[in-house]
């Protein structure tokens, strides 16, 4: 059955956040003394924040929640971009009828920042985009898959998720739906393809192919 029903991850999928998210990560590791690598930004880049601070550090790690958000917030417009052919794609996909909608490990207030800077917030309304504040667990956990299922009415054989972390391939296997990892994730290619996606795209227009 072909493609009918795709739902997008956000951040290092169709949003360019990576060095938004490594800066926040450095200035909160800075201020609280916590040391680390290069290697560690790019892991830290995906998992939910709370699980990642508070393996850190269980005493301090809700502060250093607080901080890295602040510091998000506030920094967010000066490196947040579009990766190439998102409102091209998301265009056409509407054009075919394809059902879209956001699922990601953000919270909805910078959720809808980053959307409402880029123009991302034309193709989706605020039912259609299920963030952490709508779920009581976010990726790798299907909730937030099944909810915008839900929303949209889509069924597990015509549902793909696109995402840049394993995080996001190993909550839509969870679902029972197809899953798109894309080249230009933040881990790199191999790794992500270790995760056994359904397919490995180079470009977001690629997805066009998959629902013809």
């Amino acid at each position: 059955m072909s493609i009918k029903t795709i739902l997008f991850d956000l951040d290092g999928t169709l949003l360019n956040t990576n060095e938004l998210i490594r800066k926040s990560f450095i200035h909160t590791f800075e201020m609280y003394n916590i040391p680390y690598t290069e290697e560690d930004l790019i892991e830290y880049n995906g998992p939910p924040l709370e699980e990642t601070f508070m393996s850190l550090d269980p005493v301090k790690g809700g502060e250093m929640l607080k901080e890295y958000r602040r510091f998000n917030v506030e920094n967010h417009d000066q490196y947040v971009s579009l990766f190439p052919n998102s409102l091209e794609m998301l265009d056409s996909l509407r054009e075919a009828n394809i059902k879209t909608a956001i699922v990601t490990n953000k919270m909805r207030d910078v959720t809808l920042i980053g959307l409402q800077l880029t123009g991302l917030d034309q193709y989706f309304t605020p039912e259609r985009i299920i963030t952490l504040s709508d779920v009581s667990v976010g990726k790798p956990d299907p909730e937030g898959i099944h909810k915008a299922m839900d929303t949209l009415k889509g069924a597990q054989s015509s549902t793909i998720i696109v995402g840049d972390s394993y995080h996001d391939i190993e909550a839509g296997q969870r679902a029972g739906i197809k899953t798109a990892g894309v080249t230009w994730s933040e881990r790199g290619e191999e790794f992500l393809r270790s995760y056994h996606p359904t397919y490995m795209i180079h470009d977001l227009n690629e997805l066009l192919n998959l629902i013809k």
